[in-house]
C-alpha cells in the first residue's frame, strides 16, 4: 500500500513538473514537440516490451479492426491533448492548463452519466454544479470561455473513457497508440528534417537531446502510475491525482508569474470546493462499502 502511494505520487509529481520541461523547448513548435514525444516514446516502449517479452497481445489486436480503430481514435485525442497542453505552457497559460486537469475528474463523472448511464449521487451532482459555476464565473470575468481548460478536460476525459473499455493495459495501449500514429509522425518529422525545417536539422545537440528525453518522460510516469494503481484503492488514487495540477498551478503563479487576482481566485475556489465535495463523498461511499463487505464476511 505504502509503495503504491509512493509510485502513484511520483507519477503525478512528474506530470506536474512537465511545464518546466516544455519551457526548455519553447523554441520548437508545439506540434513538432508532440511528434518527437510520440516517436521517442515508441522507441522506448518497444525496447521495454521486448525486454519484458510482452508482445503476445499484438497479433491478437491486429485481428480486431474495431479495436484498432478505437485505439487510433484514442491516439488522436491524446495527441490533440498534448499539442494543446504544450501550446498552453509555452504561451503563458499554465494556470489554464492546471484548471483543465482540476476539472477532469468531474468531467469524467459527467461522461459516465451521459455515455455509460451511471447513476450519480446527490453529492456528485453538487460537485458538478459547483464546478460549472466556477467555469461560468471564470468565463464571465475573463470575457471568454476558458477553452484551454475545457478542451484539455474534454479530450483527456474522452480518451480515458475509450481506454476504460479497451482490452490492453497502460503500457501496451500507449505502445499501440504510438505505433498506429508512427506512419504520420515519422513521415512528418522526416519531411521537415529533409526540408531543413525541424529541430533535428537546425537545432543544437543539446536541444535534440532534450527532445529525445520526451520518450522517457512520457513512459516512466506511466509505468509508475500503472505500478501504483495496482497496489492502492481507487479512492486513494483519486486523491493523489490532484498532485499534478496543484504543482502546475504553483509553477504558473510562483515560477512563471501568471496573473491571479481575487476574481480568478473565486472561480478556482468554486472548482476546488467541487473537488473537496467529490473526493469526500467518494471516500465515504468506499468506506461504507468496505464496512458492509467486512460485516458480510464475518457472518
Amino acid at each position: 500500500m505504502h509503495t503504491g502511494i509512493l509510485y502513484a505520487a511520483l507519477a503525478y509529481a512528474l506530470w506536474g513538473i512537465f511545464p518546466l520541461y516544455f519551457h526548455r523547448l519553447a523554441s520548437v513548435p508545439p506540434l513538432e514537440i508532440v511528434l518527437h514525444r510520440s516517436v521517442w516514446s515508441l522507441v522506448l516502449l518497444a525496447i521495454v516490451l521486448t525486454a519484458l517479452r510482452r508482445w503476445a497481445w499484438f497479433g491478437q489486436v491486429l485481428r480486431q479492426p474495431r479495436q484498432l480503430a478505437l485505439f487510433f481514435l484514442s491516439a488522436l485525442l491524446l495527441s490533440a491533448n498534448w499539442v494543446t497542453y504544450v501550446w498552453a505552457v509555452n504561451n503563458h497559460h499554465v494556470l489554464d492548463a492546471s484548471l483543465g486537469y482540476f476539472i477532469n475528474p468531474l468531467f469524467n463523472v459527467l461522461l459516465g452519466y451521459l455515455v455509460l448511464h451511471e447513476r450519480l449521487r446527490r453529492a456528485q451532482w453538487l460537485a458538478i454544479g459547483l464546478a460549472a459555476a466556477g467555469v461560468l464565473w471564470l468565463a464571465f470575468a475573463a470575457g471568454h470561455v476558458p477553452w484551454i481548460a475545457l478542451f484539455l478536460a474534454a479530450t483527456f476525459g474522452v480518451y480515458g473513457l475509450l481506454r476504460k473499455t479497451a482490452p490492453l493495459g497502460a503500457l501496451e495501449g500507449l505502445a499501440l497508440e504510438t505505433l498506429l500514429l508512427a506512419p504520420i509522425t515519422v513521415s512528418l518529422l522526416g519531411y521537415w528534417t529533409w526540408q531543413g525545417q525541424s529541430a533535428l536539422a537546425t537545432g543544437s545537440a543539446a536541444l535534440i537531446g532534450w527532445l529525445m528525453l520526451a520518450g522517457p518522460l512520457t513512459a516512466i510516469p506511466l509505468l509508475l502510475f500503472a505500478a501504483g494503481a495496482r497496489r492502492i484503492t481507487l479512492a486513494t488514487l483519486g486523491l493523489l491525482q490532484y498532485i499534478g495540477p496543484t504543482i502546475q498551478f504553483a509553477l504558473g503563479i510562483w515560477v512563471y508569474g501568471e496573473p491571479f487576482d481575487a476574481t480568478r481566485f473565486a472561480g478556482f475556489a468554486l472548482i476546488w470546493s467541487a473537488l473537496i465535495v467529490y473526493s469526500a463523498e467518494s471516500w465515504r461511499v468506499l468506506r461504507r462499502t468496505r464496512i458492509a463487505l467486512a460485516e458480510a464476511a464475518e457472518r
